[in-house]
């Protein structure tokens, strides 16, 4: 699990949120990690912004068959050997990245998941995009 990848993830939301002031959108937040997304149904239940929203939180394999108007992926692999476990299954990955409706937001470390030809080829297509944003953006002071 990666609690700071989830804090990074939450604060995107907010910023989205503020996009929808009256009727909001459904959103499922999907990780390849069960202890992950454990982690995040415990921190949505608890925090007063986020308790009341559309949010579903499974894993890919749970969400398997359903879509959302919004879809965050939670990677969680952040480590120096670029090791990146379930991520390297780049069919389950087709199945997470292809449930949004609306808006996919990728949450992940760059410069574990770079390392993999894959990945860094969907981080060229971001930046290509202007869709790239760095965490720094969405940390508090």
């Amino acid at each position: 699990m990666n609690p700071e990848e989830f804090c990074v993830l939450r604060e995107h939301l907010y910023q989205l949120m503020e996009l929808f002031p009256y009727e909001k959108p459904n959103i499922g937040i999907i990780s390849p990690y069960r202890e992950q997304v454990v982690w995040m149904e415990k921190e949505i239940s608890e925090d007063p912004l986020l308790k009341n929203l559309p949010i579903t939180v499974q894993t890919i394999d749970g969400f398997q068959g359903q879509e959302r108007d919004i879809i965050y992926i939670s990677l969680v692999r952040s480590n120096e050997h670029a090791e990146i476990g379930f991520l390297a299954d780049y069919r389950r990955m087709n199945v997470a990245m292809t449930r949004a409706k609306m808006k996919l937001v990728v949450v992940g470390d760059s410069g574990t998941i770079g390392k993999n030809r894959f990945y860094q080829h969907f981080l060229d297509y971001c930046e290509s995009k202007a869709s790239y944003r760095t965490a720094w953006e969405f940390m508090k002071p």
